[in-house]
């Protein structure tokens, strides 16, 4: 790998990747919404700051999400489901990446391979859920999938070098996951990196459409 694209440098699995992928050598551009103003749930500024963006890259990685938006926390039952949290938590966790990969498809090489990540969350998956609740959190997070896994199948016709796929890092230690860390054993977003690299480093476009974990192994739509 040679150059990287990280979308969402700012946040903690996002600043661990620009660190490693730069340890490795790798030439690595890192945009934010801190550092250059990134709304991924606002079309207008994706076309605008990723438009600018010259060159193709080996790996554009998405790291951009929120679990608590607004105030408000992953829900424990129905009573407790709004229509904003629902609706804020896809724009930013859904929709947000894929209009992103719409808008950086002119940075996708035609001639090598390449891949396209982005972050997901096991919670997301539908046949794993066997404990309820985090309706708006979960159900973002299998809409990306889905968006994800669609958008796969269509660019494997124009792009046949490409590789698009859904990572789950594990419960990373973060101030993304505070106050959720007690139950799940944890690892720091530098490890967490290394293992999303290493999955990454051995997908091919034979992979293109599925959701991973931080070891490689597919987890239940």
């Amino acid at each position: 790998m040679e150059k990287a694209l990280i979308i969402g440098s700012s946040g903690g699995i996002g600043a661990a990747m620009v660190a490693a992928l730069t340890a490795q050598g790798v030439e690595t551009i890192a945009i934010s919404r801190s550092t250059h103003g990134l709304d991924v749930s606002d079309e207008s500024s994706v076309q605008r700051i990723l438009g600018g963006v010259e060159g193709t890259f080996d790996l554009i990685f998405v790291a951009t999400g929120a679990l608590r938006i607004d105030g408000s926390v992953p829900e424990k039952s129905l009573n407790a489901l709004s229509a904003k949290s629902l609706a804020d938590q896809f724009a930013v966790n859904a929709i947000g990446p894929a209009l992103v990969l719409k808008h950086v498809r002119h940075l996708i090489p035609r001639d090598r391979q390449s891949v396209f990540a982005v972050l997901s969350a096991r919670v997301g998956s539908i046949g794993d859920n066997r404990l309820g609740g985090w309706y708006s959190y979960r159900a973002s997070k299998a809409a990306l999938n889905q968006l994800i896994h669609g958008a796969a199948i269509e660019l494997s016709r124009k792009y046949k070098h490409l590789t698009c796929v859904c990572l789950h890092p594990g419960t990373v230690a973060t101030k993304f996951t505070q106050g959720y860390q007690d139950t799940h054993p944890t690892v720091l977003p530098q490890a967490a990196a290394e293992r999303l690299l290493e999955v990454v480093s051995k997908l091919t476009p034979a992979d293109s459409g599925r959701f991973l974990d931080y070891s490689g192994k597919d987890i239940p739509w």
